[in-house]
């Protein structure tokens, strides 16, 4: 039955293919006014009590536990993530499914959310340049740059993204969520250094796409992408491609080689998943974060040491692309608290020192 149901959603997909995505943006949710820039945004950072970032600044980004991430790395500077689902109505559920996921990990829920109208995901329809510079007012707002993933077609957005970030079409107005519209102004000051930079050049720090290609670049908003998809500049650090073993839509086929590749320094990495996994539902994830004992294994998860799967587990459907994203959002998330904590600490002494 459930061969039959994805053979149908796949059937679907393919006849759809083109459609735009026509979503109603939820109800808007309240959120604090951003007003602070540059060094200002680094002390506004959450700075939870000395105890628990000096546990922080301890851990092992590679060696996170469930209650690292509920006692301490929630409590701490988190960096937000942006979604993007694929392109064709309803889709876009079931990335709303792996953010549920991610509150159920104990990701906090606001880091996901837009602080404009409260989506929790992004449509691939939107113009790359928007989401980078509303990657620009995160980072200038907030003082950490955010993760981004994305799933078909919004995968494809994702690379988009970065290669305008790049520089390839000209300077990147700032785009402020809480406004809904561009800025006057393609610079930002950088909340580490209180000095004036450019949007173009902004480096994320982990990226990583599903399903991304195929029948998708044929699209007249992705066929600049058709030549340089698997090809992934320097304006990210850490990059990973998940291709599935069959994939009609994305046309990733058993024995073709289509890998993502670094154009520069990017670390690149590509994952091939399990044939039976759906180019539809590989985000759909939700119910793994329900299951206590899949919890303790997406969390014991690390790439290259795969656990056995729980025998007690009531589904483990794509419990491998959300451990290796879980694992590197894990990761990263360490990373970008560490490093906002120390630059935080390290200001914070400077100013003191100033004092009469």
């Amino acid at each position: 039955m459930r061969l039959a149901l994805r053979a149908a959603a796949l059937a679907l997909w393919l006849v759809l293919a083109g459609c735009a995505t026509v979503v109603a943006p939820p109800a808007p949710t309240a959120v604090e006014a951003a007003s602070k820039t540059g060094t200002q945004a680094l002390l506004a950072t959450p700075a939870p009590d000395a105890q628990i970032q000096a546990r922080i600044l301890a851990l092992d980004p590679s060696q996170v536990s469930d209650s690292d991430v509920r006692q301490l790395l929630a409590a701490g500077p988190t960096p937000r993530i942006v979604l993007l689902h694929g392109g064709i109505y309803p889709v876009h559920l079931v990335m709303e499914s792996f953010a549920r996921f991610l509150v159920g990990m104990g990701y906090p829920e606001a880091r996901l959310r837009h602080p404009g109208d409260g989506r929790r995901t992004h449509s691939p329809y939107e113009p790359s340049p928007q989401i980078a510079g509303l990657l620009a007012w995160y980072y200038e707002h907030e003082a950490m740059m955010p993760m981004m993933i994305g799933h078909s077609q919004g995968g494809i957005q994702l690379v988009k993204v970065l290669y305008d970030l790049a520089g390839d079409d000209g300077p990147i107005p700032v785009w402020n969520p809480l406004s809904g519209h561009a800025e006057p102004r393609t610079h930002i000051v950088d909340p580490f250094t209180g000095a004036e930079r450019p949007v173009v050049g902004l480096e994320v720090g982990y990226a990583s796409v599903v399903g991304s290609g195929g029948a998708a670049l044929m699209l007249p908003n992705q066929w600049s992408m058709a030549r340089r998809l698997r090809a992934i500049p320097d304006t990210v650090d850490d990059f990973t491609g998940y291709m599935l073993a069959l994939d009609l839509v994305a046309w990733d086929l058993p024995g073709a080689s289509k890998h993502y590749r670094a154009t520069g320094k990017a670390v690149v990495r590509n994952v091939e998943l399990p044939i039976e996994y759906s180019h539809v539902f590989v985000p759909s994830t939700s119910h793994l974060a329900r299951d206590p004992a899949m919890r303790a294994w997406l969390n014991a998860y690390a790439p290259g040491q795969v656990p056995p799967l729980p025998a007690g587990a009531a589904s483990t459907d794509n419990s491998l692309w959300a451990a290796d994203v879980w694992f590197h959002i894990k990761k990263h998330w360490v990373l970008e608290a560490q490093k906002v904590l120390r630059a935080r600490q390290a200001l914070m002494a400077t100013q003191a020192l100033r004092q009469p």
